[in-house]
């Protein structure tokens, strides 16, 4: 009898998983990257993308998230998408590149939308997108460029510069937040700028990185760029015990911290939703490497809910013009060695080891 019970209850433990799978089809897929759909940063602002397009036009949808960092790993979890349905993968941040080099031979008949990277292989001899993948950056350089400019534009006159890992995004944010400060030291006539500079080397928020910007605004620093994922979280809150203010990335992250004066963001959504309509009109950007930029309104800042002293609208206006009208030419990852190679006159550059 006992026996009979546990096989009862057994049955009826399994039956509503059973379901799931045998229902669990879903044509649009994302596989995140590290971190969650709600990190308030990349994930966030691309499964947004998703999630708009999905409900606005009655596709079915889901999101896997990764036990891990790996390529085999996000393969096995594009594997799992694959069986799922998926007809698109959607997936965000450079760590994917080499996964979907290998994932757009493997399954050919599914379309892959990697953001923030172009497919290569494990040694980077290789570049190749085919046709049923299309690679997404954006010119983050013009969007640091537009936070620093606006920074000493209100006024600021000792910045901070904190990244996560220094891979190539990172890095041209950094130098052009450097070029932006520059540029609009230039136009005001000012000199004398600080701009303290750091890589933490991840995008994790931690103490250490938390001890660091609290000792920047200790030492008079009036604003950090934090450019590193989750390391704003720990920018944000030296800034909020130091009455201090952060400049966000990616995503408006105006929400997260009252000390949050603008972010540097990037079309993640508007991305998505536009490579997703394409691809259900026929006409699904395969092969390509994408970059948006300011003219493709790729890169701004959400001056709507900005909290700058004197910058305004118009001056946004104006310097964003320059940008789309390609009156800005800017240094990017591959034109310098380090960010002290940028050539500044009313700004002086301090790596921080």
């Amino acid at each position: 009898m006992k026996k009979l019970l546990a096989l009862v209850l057994v049955l009826m433990l399994a039956l509503p998983f059973a379901a799931l799978a045998a229902e669990g089809t879903y044509e649009i897929a994302m596989v995140t990257d590290i971190g969650t759909i709600d990190d308030k940063s990349f994930n966030q602002g691309t499964w947004e993308g998703v999630v708009e397009y999905a409900e606005a036009n009655g596709k079915t949808y889901n999101y896997f998230m990764p036990n891990g960092q790996s390529t085999e790993i996000y393969l096995d979890f594009i594997e799992q998408a694959v069986k799922a349905g998926a007809k698109v993968i959607v997936t965000p941040g450079f760590l994917f590149e080499e996964p979907i080099y290998i994932a757009q031979d493997m399954y050919p008949e599914v379309n892959f939308i990697l953001i923030d990277g172009n497919p290569h292989n494990a040694d980077y001899s290789e570049y190749r997108t085919e046709k049923n993948a299309v690679g997404i950056v954006f010119a983050e350089e013009q969007a640091g460029f537009l936070a620093g400019y606006a920074a000493v534009k209100d006024g600021y006159t000792k910045l901070g510069f904190m990244g996560g890992m220094a891979v190539p995004a990172v890095i041209r944010f950094g130098y052009g937040f450097v070029q932006g400060a520059e540029y609009a030291a230039k136009e005001m006539g000012v000199t004398g700028l600080q701009l303290n500079y750091h890589y933490t080397g991840g995008f994790a928020a931690t103490p250490e990185a938390q001890s660091l910007a609290a000792a920047w605004y200790a030492d008079g620093i009036e604003v950090i760029f934090a450019c590193g994922g989750a390391v704003g979280d720990s920018v944000m809150a030296a800034a909020e015990a130091a009455d201090a203010k952060v400049i966000g990335v990616d995503v408006d992250q105006s929400a997260q911290s009252p000390t949050v004066i603008t972010s540097a963001t990037k079309g993640l959504a508007p991305s998505v939703v536009q490579t997703l309509t394409a691809m259900y009109e026929g006409k699904f950007p395969g092969g390509e490497a994408l970059v948006l930029d300011a003219a493709s309104q790729g890169v701004s800042l959400p001056m709507a809910t900005s909290q700058f002293k004197t910058f305004t609208q118009a001056d946004y206006d104006a310097i964003f013009a320059k940008l789309v009208a390609g009156e800005v030419a800017l240094l990017k990852d591959v034109d310098v060695a380090d960010v002290t190679a940028i050539p500044v006159t009313a700004v002086t550059v301090t790596p921080i080891q």
